[in-house]
């Protein structure tokens, strides 16, 4: 009877969803009614929007926090500058409460820069639904589908749909994930990106030139394609911290916790010691609740507050690697449904690269993690068979490891069970902890983390969450035919080796990139391209233009070669080779924007190489084992 009322209710929910009925899967804190209409919404976006706004200082919003005292203190003070700390700061701001986040690194510069790159509707969590007649993993779907529509809304520059292949080897195959595929079509009812179809072999291979007619003496009976969303993670992460700061967080990176401050009992949390990782300096910032959003780190911040904190944290890896262009077609990502060991393996087209990915181990906690060999050689044994091009280790163009966050169940025996929601928790007073998830929900998660830190400050804010309707900076009028303008009306004046400048043309790439890159700010960028002679590429075969180097230096807190290479563009990412080769010209220019003497800028390529040689390529790998050419 217990599995029926699960089956009658997934039902019921599943129809609820496909024809526009609400399905409530938690009480808010705050609804919509406690608050007059929407005039705050619409002050924020003409606040975030205004297109002379300008981000504060790094000196400003370092001086805010430091002002922060125990009888002013901030209402919210956010540890981590990913994805979730981020948004939170975002979701606090915006519902009218002072709020500080502090990160030690850049934004980004963990986990969340790491992902795959896809906004998941949950297609997975939907198969295990179905089987396994769970309420719970059918709710995660009915969650990512809402949340992966309204992130690509509010950051439409930033997120695409992108259709994803699964090849089928037999007929049950065709009809399983056919119908498989059609229910995630119902059950995303509004949310839904487009219609899930089946192609025949011919057709298949016509989309996708380099799929495999045979695998194994099984003869390709055609596909099934879906739509996931994708993103550009790194940027929509800067584009989030930004926009908190645009609307009056005052955020800083390079600043690290070093102790948690207690009131005079010793029974609350009431601030943070900081050390700007920049300059040395430390100093103490006051806030009534703060919200540890620090990923796989968040242990190490809970354990400053009660060094006997139990373990939250399952760490697992997550690896990825580069391919050339030719692996996948532009605009149609592949999907091996279940390798030897069970795993799902993607191969994505992503910013004129393949990208391929990912593997599910457990890991120890680092900061800069590095992918094993074995992890690489697993992933390129796993596409290999499905594709018609021979898959070598020589044509990894860059290769890295995120770790993910994931919320630990003692009674988990792999990571891959371990559920990927999050857990929000207070277990000691004035500290909310918030971890697990991932990038699609982030916005949700935030959400919850706020409402938490609402409850235990006892906190007033003047208006209910609005990050659901509220655009990222560069959002806001952006269309898909933005970039034309730049391309019409912008030149990309270069300086030559002897000092003379010359006009270049600002070709369809370098529009395209920068119109998805900044958005509606892109004519920014285009406009010091033009007046300030830095209209160069950084690299051959990328659009990457020296002027992004000092816009970004300017309006995006950008206070390193690592920052821009890996962070605020995707060099490191997309090929470690050419970001070694840019990366004394990003100095050059970071150097005029911030001031640097000689020493500064030899320390920033040191560390900078260092960095790059974590991304194994095919050039920095070290491998002896005969296998590889």
């Amino acid at each position: 009877m217990t599995r029926l009322r699960k089956l009658g209710a997934v039902t019921a929910t599943a129809i609820a969803a496909a024809y526009g009925g609400a399905v409530v899967l938690h009480d808010p804190l705050i609804s919509a009614s406690d608050y007059g209409g929407n005039s705050r919404l619409e002050a924020l976006r003409k606040k975030v929007h205004d297109p002379g706004a300008v981000v504060p200082a790094r000196e400003a919003q370092q001086s805010v926090l430091a002002a922060a005292s125990k009888s002013n203190p901030l209402d919210v003070l956010v540890i981590g500058g990913g994805a979730t700390g981020s948004g939170a700061a975002l979701d606090a701001v915006t519902r009218g409460l002072r709020v500080g986040l502090v990160e030690r690194e850049d934004f980004a510069a963990g986990t969340s820069s790491r992902s795959t790159k896809l906004l998941h509707g949950g297609v997975r969590y939907l198969e295990k639904a179905v089987f396994n007649l769970d309420y719970g993993q059918f709710k995660l779907v009915l969650h990512a589908l809402e949340e992966r529509k309204q992130v690509i809304d509010n950051a439409p520059h930033l997120c695409h749909a992108l259709p994803c292949m699964t090849p089928c080897f037999s007929w049950f195959e065709v009809v399983y994930y056919w119908i498989g595929l059609k229910m995630y079509d119902l059950v995303a009812g509004r949310q839904l990106l487009h219609i899930s179809r089946y192609y025949s072999t011919e057709e298949s291979v016509d989309l996708f030139p380099t799929l495999a007619r045979k695998v194994n003496d099984r003869s390709l009976r055609g596909t099934v394609v879906y739509y996931d969303g994708q993103m550009n993670d790194a940027r929509l992460n800067v584009g989030l911290a930004c926009t908190a700061a645009l609307a009056g967080a005052a955020v800083l990176n390079h600043a690290e916790v070093v102790s948690l401050l207690k009131d005079d009992d010793g029974k609350r949390i009431i601030g943070a010691r900081i050390r700007d990782s920049l300059t040395g300096n430390e100093f103490d910032t006051y806030a009534k609740v703060i919200v540890n959003a620090s990923g796989p780190f968040c242990d190490s911040i809970r354990k400053m507050a009660n060094k006997n904190a139990q373990q939250m944290i399952s760490p697992s890896s997550g690896v990825h690697i580069i391919l050339p262009d030719y692996y996948s077609p532009e605009g149609m990502g592949l999907i091996v449904p279940k390798t030897k060991d069970g795993r799902v393996v993607f191969m994505l087209p992503w910013l004129g690269r393949t990208v391929a990915g990912t593997t599910d181990s457990n890991t120890s906690i680092t900061f800069l993690p590095e992918p094993h060999e074995d992890e690489i050689q697993f992933i390129l044994d796993a596409i290999s068979g499905y594709l018609s091009v021979k898959v070598r280790r020589g044509d990894v163009l860059s290769a890295w490891s995120g770790i993910r966050p994931l919320a630990m169940d003692p009674t988990a025996k792999n990571t891959e069970s371990i559920s990927r929601d999050h857990v929000v928790c207070e277990d000691y007073p004035g500290l909310v902890t918030i971890t697990g998830g991932k990038w699609t929900t982030y916005r949700s998660m935030a959400e919850d983390a706020v409402n938490a830190a609402i409850k235990s400050g006892k906190l007033s804010p003047t208006s209910r969450c609005v990050t659901n309707n509220l655009r990222l900076v560069g959002g806001e009028g952006w269309e898909r035919s933005s970039f034309t303008v730049l391309a019409q009306q912008y030149t990309r004046m270069k300086s030559t080796h002897s000092g003379k400048v010359v006009p270049g043309v600002m070709d369809s790439a370098a529009a395209r990139h920068l119109s998805h890159a900044y958005g509606t700010l892109a004519e920014r960028v285009a406009a010091i391209a033009q007046n300030e002679s830095l209209g160069k590429r950084l690299a051959h075969s990328y659009p990457y233009l020296e002027a992004e180097v000092a816009y970004c230096a300017r309006n995006e807190y950008c206070q390193s070669a690592v920052d821009f290479i890996a962070r605020r563009t995707r060099l490191a990412f997309l090929e470690t080779d050419a970001a070694q080769k840019a990366l004394p010209r990003v100095i050059e220019i970071l150097a005029k924007e911030h001031n640097w003497n000689d020493a500064k800028q030899k320390e920033e390529l040191e560390k900078a190489t260092e960095f790059l040689r974590t991304f194994k390529s095919s050039r920095n790998a070290k491998f002896h084992d005969g296998k590889h050419s």
